[in-house]
């Protein structure tokens, strides 16, 4: 996907560095800035090793990436494969360009063409402009599940 010089391609080992400098700053968007714990090296293996367990879509700007979507495979015993949206960023200074809607384009496209049902994410109550961006796409949103998670290290 092209529009002007903003390019949506698959993500590449070498997307990697600036991938996680926007999982930083996705961070501290989200008031979280220091639970990023993911290595480098971890985050490299777990997307580009033997068995890569995420994949991402990335926007560049003349070669630089400007924003991601990475996502994986969540199983539902009731309708089978889904992708599962972990992050999508588009970094401050380019938001508004239609760069998110370019990347949500390409991943629902890529959802299609891997034969999974649907789409899945979460989202902060507070971002009221991401609610906005996911309700065009008219999404479900669903108050009745309850985040549950256990730390292990």
């Amino acid at each position: 996907m092209h529009n002007n010089n903003i390019t949506i391609k698959e993500a590449t080992i070498d997307d990697c560095p600036r991938m996680l400098e926007l999982v930083h700053e996705l961070a501290v968007f989200e008031r979280a800035p220091d639970e990023v714990t993911v290595t480098m090296e971890h985050f490299k293996e777990s997307g580009f090793g033997a068995n890569p367990v995420w994949w991402a879509l990335v926007a560049e700007v003349d070669g630089y990436v400007v924003g991601f979507a990475l996502y994986y495979v969540r199983y539902s015993t009731w309708k089978g494969q889904r992708m599962y949206l972990e992050d999508i960023l588009v970094t401050e200074e380019w938001r508004g360009k239609g760069i998110g809607q370019m990347l949500m384009n390409g991943l629902i496209e890529a959802a299609k063409q891997k034969g999974f049902s649907g789409m899945l994410w979460q989202v902060l109550d507070w971002n009221e402009p991401a609610i906005n961006f996911y309700k065009k796409y008219n999404a479900k949103f669903d108050p009745e599940w309850v985040n549950v998670s256990i730390e292990l290290n």
